[in-house]
């Protein structure tokens, strides 16, 4: 595989200090860094009140990453959740599954501790669809 052969999704602008591509797509592989809900209080944008809320408004961020990318959460083999508080494990697996109705991927999850107030965030890696699979 060339360098030729992968996109980039989302790079971030010169001198961001998130220094990533919100995805790379490659070898037929959506490849998703870890994100948490967006939260920009300035624009009326918030993670979420509970672990279950900012969860799914996580995935919902995801998804939208995906969709750009050429993929889906139905299409998701791999998936990291990060989560600062232990005690938010079984809140964050509740909201979780709901979001894969026709099957669990292959996951991880560990404890983060990034500058941010979020409690939970994911990183995943998805199958891209064929149509975008044949295309650079």
């Amino acid at each position: 595989m060339e360098a030729s052969d992968m996109a980039f999704f989302g790079q971030p602008e010169p001198g961001s200090p998130r220094p990533f591509s919100a995805a790379t797509r490659a070898g037929g592989l959506i490849f998703v860094s870890g994100h948490s809900a967006p939260h920009d209080p300035a624009r009326g944008i918030h993670r979420g009140e509970t672990p279950a809320d900012e969860v799914r408004n996580a995935l919902a961020h995801i998804a939208g990453i995906l969709a750009e990318a050429g993929s889906s959460l139905a299409r998701v083999v791999q998936m990291t959740m990060l989560i600062t508080d232990p005690a938010d494990y079984a809140a964050c697996n509740a909201e979780y599954v709901k979001h894969f109705p026709g099957g669990l991927p292959a996951r991880h999850t560990a404890r983060f501790g990034v500058p941010t107030q979020a409690r939970v965030a994911f990183a995943c890696i998805a199958l891209a669809d064929q149509e975008t699979q044949d295309r650079p």
